[in-house]
């Protein structure tokens, strides 16, 4: 019987509960690693948010317990418990074991929710080894238990209460995730946003496990506001005063907050619900738009523009700008399961009327504020031009086109951008080794002399007049800038950083990802930026030899060579690399090079508003939050060059 003869309605398999949340994980948290780790507890965060932005919740507390399970409490109204009507069970117990179930569909429980479109706190219960959630309401507290999904154990009251609130405990299953490890900054940052995002709120952390002991709480009275004097970090301010408005138009809740400071970036961050739109949306366009239309207007009605002959565009009125922009909408139409970005085209309107109205009031009334955003401005469209220039040495163009790669780049044979990588490696040496040990047909070399340039302190006319950075986006091909840069022109859809192992290779890393998030960002959120990682250690005895990467695998080898290794004679040899340039072609490809044996770590982008932070704490201008930094993480050093 062939394949299409078998196939009938036996075929079709109907999954049970939350079987298909167990059989396709990845559909549900996006992963099994660390960042769907992390999903399950912003899952059960966000039911206790959505209690809070409904008025009915004011303290949230998040604790890594000694097991590595979590325990997330809250003193909102309490999950019902009384039984569904139709379902027959108690409310708990339904929205414990069925995907979509919740009062946020229910505008009149929730009139606006951040987890409309998630998986909801069923999907955490049926990736947990076990969960236990506590309901107080009406008096007494309430106690169901679940183990993967299933109900173990039936709700029954187990005292008296005087308040009301929930709280959840689950494990994660080890059947489901690679590794159960959470990391406290991860979560901290998250709480932290959401401490600013929603004024007044209390949220705490605390991590009880053994010599990882911390806590710390989390409480904004001035809600964005402060969010935006946190992520400006250590930029001088233009104004002192943060620009806030708040207002509801059209059922659409508007919160925007903004200040320009003596920088070069652009800082703008955008939330629906409580949500980090990454990709933006209609709120984010409305915004812009407004911005841009207003302080045009403002300088042209001071008679600021009269010696110009152009249009402010909006990357020059957002230079120096950090901005949080947050709407709640009832009804948000997300694009994609992720929730990165808006499709609700009322709001666009709404949010560019709101702040043009706002924002022209304010610079209207603040003539010395105005007058240094304004110049700010203007300065920044004359470096546009500057820029605008520079920008023609480097458009796309082949190899054998530029006159700035012969001698630099040594391309590959292959054209396909999907099968393409391209190295970027330090200085001459390194670059010859990996020159001659590349797979030519697919693996590029572009060797960069020195330490490029640190762009968290340049505009980009600046920028682009540095040779080693116009030979650098020549030969990626996308162009640079958020206008400018066209993703779909890149020439490799990996660029692959390879620096020595020591403490120099550390910073053109550094450099080299301060300007791919400030200049190349989509880069990065396409997955096309990693990082090689060469070996730290040659062990050798004989003819055998192997390759460490750390200090406990280097010992692990040496002990296998004093006590099972083929070699009886000669002693063991430990050679610790610290340049590139050290190793010969054949190790190089064999360590750092080779795609079925190498080791390369992606670069992923999970929250850049705190991302933004620490380029500008550790790039920027400012000495002493770096000094602040190292104070603080010194104690983490694994690696010092003496």
């Amino acid at each position: 019987m062939t394949a299409q003869e078998r196939y009938s309605s036996d075929s079709i398999q109907v999954l049970k509960g939350l079987e298909a949340v167990r059989r396709r994980p990845g559909m549900y948290i996006g992963s099994t690693a660390a960042r769907g780790l992390h999903h399950l507890v912003y899952e059960v965060i966000d039911n206790s948010i959505d209690e809070a932005m409904a008025g009915y919740c004011s303290h949230i507390g998040v604790t890594i317990n000694a097991d590595n399970s979590i325990s997330v409490m809250d003193n909102g109204r309490g999950i019902p418990v009384d039984v569904h009507k139709t379902e027959k069970k108690p409310g708990l117990e339904v929205a414990m074991t069925t995907l979509h179930a919740g009062g946020k569909f229910d505008k009149s429980t929730y009139k606006v929710s951040g987890g409309l479109h998630g998986v909801g706190v069923s999907v955490v219960n049926a990736l947990s080894e076990r969960l236990d959630v506590w309901v107080r309401r009406d008096g007494e507290e309430h106690h169901m238990a679940f183990e993967r999904g299933k109900t173990v154990q039936k709700l029954e009251v187990t005292g008296s209460a005087k308040r009301t609130g929930t709280r959840v405990t689950f494990r994660p299953d080890p059947e489901i995730f690679t590794e159960i490890n959470y990391d406290y900054d991860t979560i901290a940052n998250r709480l932290r946003e959401l401490a600013f995002l929603n004024s007044g709120v209390t949220l705490t952390i605390n991590d009880k496990r053994a010599g990882l002991e911390q806590n710390e709480l989390f409480c904004y009275k001035k809600g964005i506001s402060e969010f935006v004097q946190y992520l400006r970090g250590s930029r001088r301010p233009l104004h002192n005063k943060v620009i806030h408005f708040a207002t509801v138009k059209d059922e659409v809740e508007v919160d925007v907050a903004m200040q320009y400071s003596d920088g070069f970036s652009e800082n703008v961050f955008s939330f629906v619900n409580n949500i980090n739109t990454h990709e933006g949306g209609t709120h984010l366009t409305g915004f812009k738009s407004a911005v841009t239309r207003a302080i045009n207007e403002t300088a042209k009605n001071k008679g600021l523009m009269k010696k110009v002959s152009f249009a402010l565009s909006g990357d020059d009125v957002r230079e120096g700008l950090t901005a949080v922009l947050h709407v709640k909408v009832k009804e948000p139409q997300f694009e994609g399961q992720t929730k990165t970005k808006l499709g609700n085209s009322e709001v666009e309107g709404v949010v560019k009327t709101v702040v043009y109205e706002c924002l022209g009031n304010f610079l209207m009334e603040t003539p010395s504020a105005t007058r240094a955003i304004i110049d700010k401005a203007l300065s920044a469209a004359r470096a546009r031009e500057a820029a605008r220039k520079a920008r023609e040495l480097v458009r796309k163009k082949s190899a054998l086109e530029s006159s700035v790669l012969p001698g630099k780049l040594a391309d590959c044979s292959l054209t396909d951008p999907s099968l393409c990588e391209l190295y970027i490696v330090e200085g001459d040496s390194a670059g010859g080794s990996a020159k001659q040990g590349r797979d030519r047909s697919f693996q590029a070399i572009l060797p960069l002399r020195g330490k490029i340039l640190n762009v968290q302190k340049a505009r980009v006319d600046k920028i682009l007049s540095n040779e080693e950075i116009r030979t650098l986006v020549t030969a990626i091909g996308t162009g640079v800038g958020q206008d400018e840069l066209k993703l779909d022109d890149a020439r490799y859809h990996k660029i692959i950083i390879m620096t020595d192992a020591d403490v120099d290779g550390a910073h053109i890393r550094t450099l080299l990802l301060t300007f791919f998030y400030n200049q190349m960002r989509p880069l990065i959120e396409a997955g096309y930026v990693y990082i090689a990682q060469p070996p730290l250690y040659r062990i050798a005895r004989g003819k055998e030899e192997f390759y460490a990467y750390d200090d406990s695998e280097r010992d692990e080898y040496i002990k296998r060579l004093q006590n099972g290794g083929k070699s009886k004679k000669g002693t063991i040899a430990v050679q610790r690399y610290k340049g590139l340039g050290e190793m010969n072609p054949d190790q190089l490809w064999r360590t750092t090079m080779d795609p079925s044996a190498r080791t390369i770590h992606k670069v992923e982008l999970e929250d850049a508003s705190m991302a933004s932070r620490l380029f500008e704490e550790l790039m920027g201008d400012e000495v002493e939050p770096r000094r602040e930094f190292i104070r603080n993480h010194a104690k983490f050093v694994k690696n010092l060059d003496i």
